[in-house]
This record gives C-alpha cells, sequence and structure tokens, in this order.
C-alpha cells in the first residue's frame, strides 16, 4: 500500500508558479485600485489589465493558473445571471435584426482588417484573414498553426484589438454620456448563505454540462445560466457581495493584460503599426453598423456599442457588468459573432488563403 501511494505522488504547483500568481494579482489589484479610486470608468477591469500589461511586457513573467481563471469566470459569470432577472424580457425582439446585422458586420470587418493587413504591412492571405477575424482567438490559433500562417503577428494584432477595447470602451461611452463614469450598484442585497450556495451549485453544475458538450465559454456562460434560472425563476434573492465581484473584474483584467507576458518586445514592435491600423478598419465598419442599429431600433447605444466592440466575449461580458449594460444583449451578440467566426473562418481561409500545398512546401 505504501508503494502504490508513494507511486501517485500530488502534484503541487511550483514555488515560481505561486510566486507568478500571486504578483499577477497584487499588480492586477493595485492597477485597477489606482483607477478605481480615480473615478476611471470600468476601473477594476481597465486598470487591472493596464497594470499587468505594462509589467509584462517590461519581462515579467506574469499568469493565472487555470483552476482560478476558471473560479474567476464562474463568479463572472454568477454576477452577470444575477442582473438578467431585470432585463430578460426588455429588446428580445429586436434581437434577430441586430443579429443579422451583427454577422454582416463581422464579415464586413474581417475582409477589410485583412484587406488592410495585405495591401499596406504585405501580409500573406491566410494571416491576414485570421487576424482580421474578431474573437475565437483558440481556434484561430489552431488554424494558425494548420495553415502555416504569421502566429505572432496574429497574436499581436487579437491581443491589441482586446486590450484597446478594453480600455478605452468604458471612457468613450462615459465621455459621450451613454454609460455612467462609474459603475452603480448592481444588486440591492446579497443573497443569504443558502441563496449563495444554491448559486454556486447550479452555475457549476450548468458550466459543467456546457463543458461536456464543448460550448464556448462554458465557464462563464453556464454560471450565468445557472445563476439567471435562479434569479429569473425567485429561487433567490441578491447576488455576490460586492467585493467577490470586484475580485471577479480584477481577474479577468490581469488575465487579458497577462498575454503579453509570452510576447517579445520585438515581436510587438514589429506587428504595432499593423495592429493599430487593422484595428482602426475594424472599428470603422463596426461603428457603420452600430449608426444603423442605433437609428433603424430602440436599442440603448451603449448596449449596441459594447455588443458589436469586435472583442473578446469574457473581456466585453465584464464591461457589461461594470458598465450596466445589459447583459443578455451583450451576451447573446457575442455568443453569435463567436459561432460566425468559428463557422466561417475555416471556410473563408480555405477559399481566399493559402492552399494546403503551398503550406507544406
Amino acid at each position: 500500500m505504501k508503494q502504490i501511494t508513494a507511486s501517485l505522488p500530488i502534484e503541487w504547483p511550483s514555488r515560481a508558479k505561486i510566486l507568478s500568481t500571486v504578483e499577477t494579482l497584487a499588480i492586477g489589484t493595485a492597477g485597477g485600485l489606482v483607477f478605481l479610486f480615480a473615478h476611471l470608468p470600468g476601473g477594476l477591469i481597465s486598470g487591472s489589465m493596464i497594470a499587468v500589461g505594462i509589467a509584462a511586457i517590461a519581462g515579467r513573467q506574469l499568469s493565472l493558473p487555470p483552476i482560478l481563471t476558471q473560479t474567476v469566470l464562474v463568479l463572472l459569470g454568477i454576477s452577470l445571471g444575477s442582473v438578467v432577472s431585470r432585463h430578460l424580457i426588455q429588446q428580445v425582439s429586436a434581437y434577430p435584426l441586430t443579429i443579422g446585422l451583427l454577422a454582416l458586420a463581422t464579415f464586413c470587418s474581417t475582409f477589410g482588417s485583412s484587406y488592410y493587413l495585405q495591401r499596406i504591412h504585405g501580409w500573406d492571405r491566410t494571416s491576414a484573414f485570421l487576424a482580421g477575424s474578431p474573437g475565437a482567438l483558440s481556434q484561430i490559433t489552431i488554424l494558425a498553426v494548420e495553415r502555416g500562417a504569421d502566429l505572432p503577428g496574429i497574436a499581436v494584432v487579437q491581443t491589441m484589438r482586446v486590450i484597446i477595447l478594453t480600455a478605452a470602451l468604458p471612457m468613450v461611452l462615459a465621455i459621450a454620456g451613454v454609460a455612467p463614469s462609474a459603475a452603480p450598484s448592481l444588486t440591492s442585497t446579497i443573497a443569504s448563505p443558502l441563496g449563495l450556495a444554491a448559486l454556486v451549485a447550479a452555475s457549476l453544475a450548468a458550466a459543467l454540462v456546457l463543458r461536456l458538450i464543448k460550448f464556448p465559454a462554458s465557464w462563464m456562460f453556464g454560471a450565468m445560466i445557472g445563476s439567471s434560472v435562479l434569479h429569473g425563476g425567485g429561487w433567490v434573492e441578491g447576488g455576490l457581495p460586492d467585493w467577490v465581484r470586484g475580485v471577479a473584474l480584477v481577474g479577468i483584467g490581469a488575465l487579458i493584460g497577462s498575454r503579453f507576458a509570452k510576447m517579445r518586445i520585438k515581436t510587438l514592435a514589429g506587428h504595432i503599426n499593423a495592429a493599430l491600423g487593422s484595428f482602426a478598419v475594424a472599428i470603422a465598419v463596426s461603428a457603420i453598423f452600430v449608426g444603423i442599429v442605433a437609428l433603424a431600433t430602440q436599442v440603448k447605444f451603449s448596449d449596441v456599442v459594447v455588443a458589436f466592440a469586435p472583442g473578446a466575449m469574457d473581456a466585453m461580458l465584464a464591461l457589461a457588468l461594470t458598465l450596466h449594460i445589459d447583459p443578455i444583449f451583450v451576451g447573446a451578440h457575442h455568443l453569435s459573432r463567436f459561432v460566425f467566426v468559428t463557422i466561417a473562418t475555416p471556410g473563408i481561409v480555405h477559399l481566399f488563403g493559402r492552399t494546403q500545398d503551398d503550406v507544406d512546401d
């Protein structure tokens, strides 16, 4: 028995990984608090992301372990679900129209950004299409490896898009007067201990089910579904304490900022102009469609802006939470975008990118 036990040692994280995690959280918390006390919009997530991003670029090896990332996403999903019940019916009739326009905007943005990268920066077609596709970064990365595309360049363009949107969008909305500069309290009460236990159990169960069927962003969306069902059915009143939601927002910001830890400064500098130009094209295209939706529907302008922003699902839903924007509307549209990109990008690359024979050569 002793031999069997000895042959199966428990793998504890190394001291270096623990220190890296602690440093990441400490820097993220400090940045988030600075932005929060300065009353900057989206302070916790933006401040955390920028602080961790700067430290990562400076050479610090910052990271968060998977278990902590999953915990943050579940907390974010529970918080979003506690808001959903207030907006469950609102604006539902606008979804088919706006989702259809989002699909068109996604295609136009992808082709516009890729055309820019090809003509101005001389990228090959495959790399340009993959870099111009908004969202679904894991699928994009797999395709890039399979097709022999410029993986570092794609990573810089995709990451810079998310970073800029997460940092700038709250300030733009606040300056435009269509979103509060400081997020109001999202729930008036904290759920009872039994209610909190039910929220955690239902959210984890839903997340695990979605993970089994390989649903995108399963931890966050599963928790959001479990939480929204309990709140919508009236079985749970209230939500997570404010400090727990703050931890989730700081965690998301730190997670986004830590992406720079895997990038060399030389790689980042070599692709920064392509990233900024591609981002400008994507934003210009998205802005046209945001204007169309704002004029054609009664949906709040701030909801449309965040829903059509070509950023990552987790970051945009975190912004919806901190800016008090309808998470159902934003979540439905970013999930739809993920589906569009996941389904359409392989076909686009096959039709318009380099042939597999070229890659093999």
